[in-house]
């Protein structure tokens, strides 16, 4: 280890306090970022009313946040690995202030879509917490402390919609972005207080061209995924951004290849643990917000229907609330399995538990206990797998690239949420029910979701089954910044 790391280890093997404060300030980070996903969810019926604008306009609001966070989430991470990874954690938690002050203020259409563009680009402050965690914690406390991190993702999403109704519910709209900003300005002086910045850096000149090609890739992607369902998926714009994104894609992987200091080291990326360890995060990222874009509409259909459950967006959000409380709770659990058996264990296991809750779904969906006991028990196998993966990914890339790994592992989970909602979408609009003269979701269509929510828990076990055998979660302890390799925690 080297000098300059030496003292943040050892002040953080002997000041358990100290680090526990730097795990709660962290975890809170992370519960505020994710916070932001479900901050508008109650309102988006009466944002045309709110701001003047068609619904396909304010659509944007929701949108927007989706690509900024896509761009940021990978660019930022390469950033905090060079510059710094508490640094880069101020500079997103300001943006997220930022972002919420602009659409707290804002009446009209353009000043929303700009403060909810700025909350995007605040999506990086998972990864860069799980590799301040790498760095700057004793090795002993590292499998807990990142799965908590990691989990804290899903945790913010479910304990922040129950929040968000009550608001929308009882004051003005503009309410919930002035809480958001508090809760910024709050992480914002916790971070600044309690957490210590990393030494471990990798130097260098910035991969400007690779971001740009990156971006560029990625937004024409996830433009077409999310817009598809409104333009139509055969149509010129459809098509030519699919078309965009594969060629941009070549031509950036090309790049990145050939330069020296590029924006994402994809030798590193194709290493048999981190490539099937994201290629299993794009499964769960889908099997997870396939629950998110079912539950609450069979929660908020009248009676009438046959299926749905008539509750209002309060009821549906505390109803929904548990799971976050579960997955943080399984998140720590999962850490222990991870010392004993190693990450590649706790990721099948909870991709198993995921698969399991999809299919209790098709056959209990009929009582508002079903919904709460089928969210448990996916929202447990989710901490449990969210929880290995900072594991799996730490334990094949060098210190010096954490931050980088972690984003582009956090941006692989955003993928998969993001072709859930397109597929859902598709399937949800195409499997109706007739209901007073207009369309609804049909329960069939419901199930058909769920059932490839299980299908994709269980497409992510097959991807880890391939993971490198490990005999157990060695800590990945702060390495030297000058190593080439972590130190290897994989068997044959």
């Amino acid at each position: 280890m080297s000098d300059a790391l030496a003292p943040d280890a050892k002040a953080g093997s002997s000041s358990p306090p100290r680090s526990n404060a730097v795990v709660a300030v962290l975890a809170f980070a992370g519960i505020v970022v994710a916070l932001m996903q479900t901050l508008v969810i109650p309102i988006v019926p009466e944002l045309p009313k709110y701001l003047d604008a068609s619904a396909s306009n304010t659509a944007w609001a929701v949108t927007a946040t989706l690509l900024a966070a896509a761009v940021a989430t990978p660019v930022v991470g390469r950033l905090g690995d060079m510059y710094g990874k508490r640094r880069m954690l101020l500079v997103s938690i300001v943006l997220l202030i930022s972002g919420s002050v602009v659409c707290a203020l804002s009446d009209s259409i353009v000043p929303m879509i700009v403060g909810r563009t700025l909350q995007g680009l605040a999506a990086a402050v998972i990864p860069l917490g799980i590799s301040v965690m790498r760095d700057v914690l004793p090795a002993e406390r590292l499998a807990g402390s990142t799965a908590l991190m990691s989990a804290s993702l899903g945790v913010g999403g479910a304990l922040g919609l129950p929040s968000a109704a009550f608001i929308a519910d009882n004051y003005d709209w503009h309410m919930l972005f002035w809480t958001s900003a508090v809760l910024g300005v709050v992480a914002l002086a916790l971070v600044l207080l309690i957490v210590p910045e990393s030494k471990v850096r990798t130097g260098g000149s910035f991969d400007l061209v690779g971001a740009l090609g990156l971006s560029a890739a990625l937004v024409s992607l996830l433009l077409a995924i999310s817009k598809g369902g409104d333009w139509g998926w055969t149509s010129g714009t459809t098509l030519g951004l699919f078309g965009t994104s594969i060629v941009v894609f070549l031509m950036w992987g090309r790049y990145e290849l050939r330069t020296a200091q590029p924006l994402v080291d994809l030798r590193t990326s194709a290493r048999r643990q981190v490539l099937f360890t994201n290629l299993a995060s794009v499964a769960l990222g889908f099997s997870m917000f396939a629950m998110s874009l079912v539950l609450p509409q069979v929660l908020q259909l009248p009676d009438a229907t046959g299926y749905g459950l008539g509750k209002s967006m309060l009821a549906v959000g505390l109803i929904l609330a548990p799971q976050g409380l579960v997955m943080m709770v399984m998140s720590a659990v999962s850490a222990g399995i991870t010392k004993a058996k190693g990450p590649k264990i706790t990721l099948m296991t909870g991709a198993v538990i995921v698969a399991a809750g999809y299919s209790l779904s098709v056959v209990l969906m009929s009582e508002v206990w079903h919904i709460v006991l089928v969210a448990c028990i996916i929202g447990g196998g989710v901490g449990f797998a969210y929880g290995a993966m900072p594991a799996l990914i730490m334990g094949a890339v060098p210190a010096s690239e954490t931050a980088a790994a972690n984003s582009l592992n956090t941006l692989m989970r955003s993928m998969g949420t993001s072709f859930a909602s397109a597929l859902a979408g598709v399937i949800l609009a195409q499997m109706t029910t007739d209901f007073g003269g207009f369309p609804l979701p049909s329960e069939n269509g419901f199930k058909v979701v769920m059932a490839l929510g299980a299908g994709a828990a269980l497409l992510a076990f097959f991807f880890a089954s391939f993971i490198p055998r490990q005999r157990a979660a060695a800590p990945v302890a702060p390495v030297d910044e000058g190593a080439a390799e972590p130190a290897a925690v994989s068997g044959a």
